[in-house]
């Protein structure tokens, strides 16, 4: 079983209306405010797996302000999984500043089959990881109803692209430190944060931790896979393609030319990520 764990869908709705949601959103502008910048539906989706071989695709929401355009959202992700429940594992997005709003939204979207909260954008969203009056409500939530938490990372030094911000690495240690029952995925490599892994008290910390491989072609070179296997453990990395801004296929491709064994790169695309999932544990 292949599973790409970090693709995004949108509703035909947002897509029409573009121009709207950019002028509503920091998060959605930051990302999508060039017309080039693609956005596509649940069905496009399903349509890119067939062609690539991709059994289930984990759909992340984004980083939305509003806590009612992260409602909306959620709608059609949820909708979406259950048009294709086989294929389509919903996360849901939640502005955890708005308190007890983001707790009623995570509990709605449990009962609508949500297993995950992400991608969220501390930075963008205008929240403190180390704010446990915000934080500690959510992650309790989260950890009860058996969630994972899905967060983007941004990689302190290299060159700028959009929706690159200021949620880097250090701001996440504490926050792991402070929740170690939280299943919590960091993307795009952690933006770096496994290469701290050869500190023991870091990879320690590291225990309920994994990290997605989105958008790798275009911010780290093949070794990377086994780089990161041999820091962090090959048990960590779970393939990620980033879709629409990049194939499932070109994440694959780089993959095979990582040089990992088989059996290592079977963990990757799917492996890691059924064990994670609980898939089968339903």
């Amino acid at each position: 079983m292949i599973i790409d764990f970090h693709t995004h869908a949108f509703s035909p709705k947002i897509i029409a209306n573009r121009d709207r949601y950019v002028a509503a959103d920091p998060c959605f502008a930051t990302l999508y405010n060039n017309p080039k910048a693609k956005l596509t539906t649940a069905d496009q989706l399903i349509a890119e797996m067939d062609r690539c071989g991709i059994d289930k695709s984990v759909v992340l929401n984004i980083g939305w302000s509003s806590h009612e355009l992260c409602v909306e959202s959620n709608d059609y992700i949820l909708a979406s999984a259950t048009k294709y429940p086989e294929r389509i594992i919903p996360f849901i997005a939640v502005q955890p500043v708005a308190s007890q709003k983001a707790l009623n939204e995570i509990e709605r979207c449990v009962q609508a089959g949500a297993k995950g909260v992400g991608e969220i954008r501390p930075d963008v969203q205008g929240l403190n990881l180390d704010d446990q009056t915000i934080m500690s409500p959510m992650i309790e939530s989260l950890v009860s109803n058996k969630l994972i938490l899905l967060s983007h990372v941004d990689e302190p030094v290299g060159h700028h692209y959009p929706g690159k911000g200021k949620a880097t690495p250090s701001s996440f240690y504490s926050f792991i430190q402070s929740y170690p029952d939280l299943k919590l995925v960091l993307a795009h490599w952690g933006g770096g944060l496994p290469f701290y892994s050869l500190m023991p008290e870091v990879r320690k910390a590291f225990y309920n931790v994994w990290f997605d491989s989105a958008a790798s072609p275009f911010l780290y070179l093949p070794p990377v896979y086994k780089r990161v296997a041999e820091l962090s453990g090959v048990d960590k990395i779970l393939f990620g393609s980033d879709f629409p801004l990049l194939s499932p296929r070109r994440g694959l491709d780089e993959l095979v030319s990582s040089g990992l064994a088989g059996t290592d790169m079977s963990k990757i695309t799917g492996g890691n990520a059924a064990s994670l999932l609980e898939l089968g544990h339903d």
